[in-house]
């Protein structure tokens, strides 16, 4: 049992690391890039910030993933994702798997995207309105997990929704 014990601390600290890097970048960094003088000033430090950030989260979201599966693994609960009261766990995968694809596919996609379009200058700068619009997509992705983390607590002690 020390293995569980310390599989789901782990767990927990991965998601508070990840989740909680996604609240920042989506309350802190991303407001403030709204509101910079320059476009290119805020796409060059926002470039920066997301080199660093993404090896962070995907580093985390590989902590979560193992040590998830270890503990539906471990404690042989595979028949959880055919029982709708544990809802909870369904959205645990399903926000892991959002994040994964976009973090270690799409982002690096987006990142060579981006780094060819600065070189071309016929491409235009993100604009202000193009931070606004990944603010909202992390705003939406940021409830998405607050929710799925508010389950996962509740049902984790026993607080079950019945069909």
């Amino acid at each position: 049992m020390d293995e569980l014990v310390i599989a789901r601390a782990l767990h927990v600290l991965g998601v508070v690391f990840w989740i909680g890097g996604v609240a920042m970048v989506t309350t802190v960094l991303l407001p403030a890039l709204t509101g910079m003088q320059s476009a290119a000033e805020a796409m060059k430090f926002f470039s920066r910030f997301r080199q660093r950030f993404a090896a962070q989260a995907r580093i985390s979201t590989l902590l979560v993933g193992v040590s998830g599966f270890y503990m539906v693994h471990a404690l042989d609960v595979w028949q959880r994702f055919v029982q709708w009261q544990y809802w909870w766990m369904h959205a645990m995968v399903l926000v892991w798997l959002f994040f994964s694809v976009m973090l270690f596919i799409l982002e690096p996609r987006n990142r060579r995207q981006m780094a060819a379009s600065t070189q071309l200058p016929e491409q235009p700068m993100i604009t202000p309105e193009t931070f606004i619009r990944i603010q909202r997509k992390h705003l939406f992705l940021l409830i998405l997990s607050l929710l799925t983390i508010a389950g996962a607590v509740a049902g984790s002690h026993g607080w079950l929704i019945g069909f």
